[in-house]
């Protein structure tokens, strides 16, 4: 690090950081989801003194509830045979960085956690991506549940593509997700294309940035500058948290990208997130300390331009000019897309009553191959209820229902009858989510 120690500072923004390595979980002793991703970054930031500048305070997680978790998910057979409790503090540290804004002790908050949660998906049947449950999704829910709704952004920065937070948020046009990740078609979880553009209440509002291998520091911030923040001046979001996934970064050993600590610090002055949560990242000596160093000077409002990685060589970074030509011509498409929304949105649900989604689901951690039909009803005075009907290779078979947070009246008793009438012989669990009472039911034989 070039940037030397931090001494007699004071932080622009308040910033608030949790801070948990949860030293009792890993998938195994060497895999890259481990609890030195975060210990390496404990040290360097208290060798640059961050604890010691005033108006940056540290704070420790709370402990999720399994209410928090039904909020978003179905996990079967339950919370408690999905989730540990390195889990349920992962999950409760994100809400504790939520808490501290919402309670005006922080202006900011950055939630340095583990295990990381952006591949967790509505249902929930084991491990994909390193994921279980979705923390920023558990931590966003209990943040509306405790201080009344909120229109929210989710930016998510990690190299692979958010596909559980995009499904948990495919039908909800208060909360807009924007995932930027190297290409599916390269790269787990082999998703995240443009054309996934959200559910039938909220076509337009799930917006992908599938982008090439080898896209740079100049890629990502033209990615912000020119498409992100135009979207986020209209959309004009209450909140914006950055589902912070730091494996976009050039040393990274399982993808393909050339971003730097510097990008990042300034992605995030640029953002100017309410909230950060930490997904991916897996260099654990030769970026985690760097990037999480200056996300924390970014969102605390001082100087991260001596933020520099050791064996940083900007000859060798250097974005080819292909890259950047395809990289616009990406941002113009996308664009122009999110203007012709409501056109496209229209073209789509003509003539239906319910728009059908089929989808196999891998949980590659786990082995598990999941069969899932979803159903959006298409309601003119709301998001419409909606239904799952979901299955394994292991079996469990469960049918879910969520209403959703604006749900009709209508939509509110065919959820109600649809979960009533479910036959428990042909599921092994029956659920209703009721967002819009915060209301969770399950039954089963």
């Amino acid at each position: 690090m070039k940037c030397g120690a931090i001494k007699m500072l004071k932080a622009k923004n308040r910033l608030g950081l949790v801070f948990f390595p949860a030293f009792d979980w890993a998938i195994s002793p060497t895999h890259p989801e481990r609890e030195e991703r975060l210990l390496y970054t404990q040290d360097q930031i208290f060798e640059e003194g961050i604890n010691d500048i005033e108006g940056i305070k540290f704070y420790n997680p709370n402990i999720a509830s399994n209410k928090d978790i039904e909020r978003v998910h179905f996990c079967v057979p339950s919370v408690e045979d999905r989730a540990t409790t390195s889990h349920m503090i992962s999950a409760g540290g994100a809400i504790k960085a939520a808490e501290a804004v919402m309670e005006g002790e922080a202006d900011k908050a950055f939630a340095l956690v583990r295990p990381p949660g952006h591949h967790a998906q509505r249902v929930v049947y084991g491990d994909r991506g390193f994921c279980i449950i979705n923390i920023e999704a558990i931590m966003l829910e209990n943040l509306r549940a405790r201080y009344g709704h909120r229109r929210v952004a989710i930016i998510d920065t990690d190299c692979h593509h958010g596909d559980g937070t995009q499904d948990i948020y495919w039908n909800d046009r208060d909360t807009l997700f924007i995932s930027f990740h190297q290409d599916g078609r390269t790269l787990y979880p082999g998703t995240g294309f443009i054309d996934e553009f959200g559910g039938p209440g909220a076509i337009g509002y799930n917006i992908n940035v599938p982008l090439p291998p080898g896209t740079g520091q100049e890629g990502f911030l033209y990615v912000l500058d020119n498409l992100v923040l135009p979207i986020l001046d209209e959309y004009k979001p209450e909140l914006i948290v950055n589902s912070a996934g730091q494996d976009n970064h050039y040393t990274d050993p399982l993808t393909n990208m050339n971003f730097t600590a510097w990008g990042y610090a300034e992605l995030n002055h640029r953002l100017n997130p309410d909230i950060a949560v930490l997904e991916g990242g897996y260099s654990i000596e030769g970026a985690l300390p760097y990037v999480n160093l200056g996300i924390i000077l970014a969102m605390a409002g001082l100087d991260y331009s001596h933020v520099r990685e050791p064996d940083y060589d900007p000859a060798k970074l250097k974005q080819p000019q292909k890259i950047t030509e395809y990289i616009k011509e990406l941002c113009e498409t996308i664009y122009k897309r999110w203007r012709n929304k409501e056109s496209i949105a229209q073209e789509i649900i003509k003539g239906k009553e319910e728009i059908i989604r089929k989808r196999n689901v891998y949980y590659d951690t786990d082995g598990i191959m999941e069969y899932q039909t979803q159903r959006f009803k298409v309601c003119n005075k709301c998001s419409g209820v909606n239904m799952i009907e979901s299955t394994s290779d292991r079996g469990m078979p469960i049918f879910a229902v969520t209403i959703p947070q604006d749900a009709c009246p209508s939509c509110i008793d065919e959820g109600y009858k649809m979960y009533k009438e479910a036959d428990a012989q042909n599921y092994f669990r029956i659920y209703l989510q009721d967002r819009k009472n915060d209301i969770f039911f399950k039954r089963h034989l």
